[in-house]
């Protein structure tokens, strides 16, 4: 199956998880059907300078990011840490996180959500 960018879903996500400004989630694939794995994410999003995606935990999951283009930071242990295109953070067991574009360009990350079996 290819999946072509004009194809792509698109939802403006205002404050996600209660972070600043507005995310762009382009779902790439939808779990549960086009995904047969247990997933519950299979997105790019997209940051513009200044917006964030709000500290959130990851229970019985785990979350990658990516970092496709850009700069921001991310919120990893209570502390944050700078990332930049090629890193990747992965959280979950419980554990929480957020991200921010602390850059003067879009961050654009990719984001998986895998469910414990």
């Amino acid at each position: 199956m290819i999946r072509h960018p004009h194809e792509q879903k698109v939802e403006l996500r205002e404050k996600m998880r209660d972070g600043n400004g507005t995310v762009s989630v382009f779902t790439l694939w939808e779990p549960k059907t086009e995904l047969k794995s247990p997933q519950r994410m299979f997105a790019r999003m997209v940051l513009p300078p200044g917006a964030s995606i709000g500290e959130h935990p990851h229970a019985n999951e785990e979350e990658v990011y990516y970092v496709l283009s850009g700069e921001g930071e991310t919120l990893l242990n209570g502390e944050w840490v700078a990332v930049r295109a090629g890193d990747f953070t992965l959280t979950g067991g419980g554990a929480s996180h957020a991200i921010r574009n602390s850059g003067n360009t879009d961050l654009e990350i990719l984001a998986i959500i895998t469910c414990y079996a």
